[in-house]
């Protein structure tokens, strides 16, 4: 054997090895996606009180994305399953951008999302699974492999339903746009609360819904500075809730909801403002007791609302740690008062809760917590002092 007829046997091999390793690496871009998809599948069916599945996976090797399509979770009970989460198209991909600053992180847009929170607690889960909020949230962080640090979400729809009452509960806000980015804090910038957020929708009565505001999501306890409002919504969507809960229906009327929340090393500081305007409750096909009922509820109403702009409001404020959060009764009583005869309440966040407020609370407590502790341990020693002097005197008597 020749020389040449080593060198095209060598050719040969050399070519053969090269086939070899194409058609892996294509059969293993071909099974890709199914590996993926099995892989999600398998994090979805291990969280306890659950049921989730996944669809179908595509691979986008060039820009480093995959998109995740028909993507659902549902709450397990003893004999159904309850829809979730339902996220038919989520696209995640590496944010390139970032990568000039030297960071891996991911970019999520999420395309028609739904979120059904149920009211009742589900008691009835599968024996020894028992639903629980980190078990899921967990799982959907292990979905995405890497920070996310750009999100959005659009044409979403966030739904609050009661299965219990009759008719059923279902308060949502549907059109949902949400864009928040630095959410890992690629770009580092000036101040605590790095992290945009906006969102808009319409909302149950087809009103209107605004959030804005910033976060610090790179804390145990996210900072927050946010601002919400629900305006115009029209107040017999709210028929089914208040009919369940109060007995009373809206004939005609404008609901609206004001609110601003402040989280400050785990304080939180707020309110929120319910606002009916133009209300009445009184419908013509009501019988003799609902008219009744209504009558003596609208009659309570006519003495608490504000006579001249036709409005009916109150501030709950919220303040506390995170652990311990509650509503103050009195001033929410006083508030009512006070909307209804000494002024009304200007139909817009009052812009009176902010992050500094929160933050200045938080260390404020903490000041407390160290004067506090302070105080003990000079309590301690000075106890400690009167029980030397004590033993001192003994031994000199």
């Amino acid at each position: 054997m020749g020389t040449a007829t080593k060198r095209s046997a060598y050719t040969k091999k050399k070519y053969i090895i090269l086939l070899i390793i194409v058609v892996v690496l294509v059969a293993f871009r071909l099974y890709l996606p199914t590996l993926v998809k099995n892989n999600l599948n398998k994090i979805l069916a291990d969280i306890p009180g659950y049921y989730g599945q996944v669809e179908d996976v595509d691979i986008a090797l060039i820009r480093g994305a995959y998109v995740i399509n028909g993507m659902y979770l549902n709450k397990l009970n003893a004999k159904t399953q309850i829809p979730f989460l339902n996220f038919p198209k989520n696209d995640i991909s590496i944010e390139w951008k970032s990568l000039f600053n030297g960071k891996i992180v991911s970019e999520i847009i999420m395309t028609n999302p739904e979120v059904i929170y149920i009211f009742e607690d589900q008691k009835t889960a599968s024996e020894g699974e028992t639903a629980d909020v980190d078990d899921w949230t967990k799982a959907l962080t292990e979905i995405v492999p890497i920070d996310i640090n750009h999100f959005e979400v659009h044409n979403g729809k966030l739904a609050f339903v009661q299965l219990q009452a009759e008719p059923n509960i279902d308060l949502n806000i549907s059109k949902i746009e949400l864009y928040a980015d630095n959410l890992r804090n690629v770009t580092s910038k000036e101040g605590t609360l790095p992290s945009p957020i906006h969102a808009t929708g319409v909302t149950f009565g087809n009103g209107n819904m605004t959030l804005d505001g910033d976060i610090n999501l790179i804390k145990e306890i996210p900072d927050m500075n946010l601002e919400f409002a629900l305006k115009a919504s029209n107040a017999t969507a709210l028929n089914d809730l208040t009919r369940h809960y109060a007995g009373i229906d809206f004939e005609k009327g404008t609901f609206e909801l004001y609110s601003e929340i402040a989280i400050a090393n785990g304080y939180l500081k707020g309110y929120i403002k319910p606002m009916l305007t133009d209300s009445k409750l009184i419908g013509k096909e009501d019988g003799f007791i609902g008219v009744l009922w209504e009558g003596f509820v609208g009659f309570f109403k006519f003495l608490l609302k504000n006579q001249r702009t036709d409005t009916l409001a109150t501030k709950v404020p919220i303040e506390g740690d995170l652990n311990q959060v509650e509503s103050g009764v009195w001033p929410t009583v006083i508030n009512i008062f006070g909307n209804a005869w000494i002024k009304a309440f200007k139909g817009e966040v009052d812009d009176d809760i902010d992050f500094e407020d929160a933050l200045q609370q938080a260390k404020d407590d903490a000041n407390k917590t160290l004067e506090k502790e302070k105080r003990r341990e000079e309590r301690e020693k000075r106890r400690k002092q009167r029980k030397k002097d004590r033993e001192k005197r003994k031994a000199e008597n």
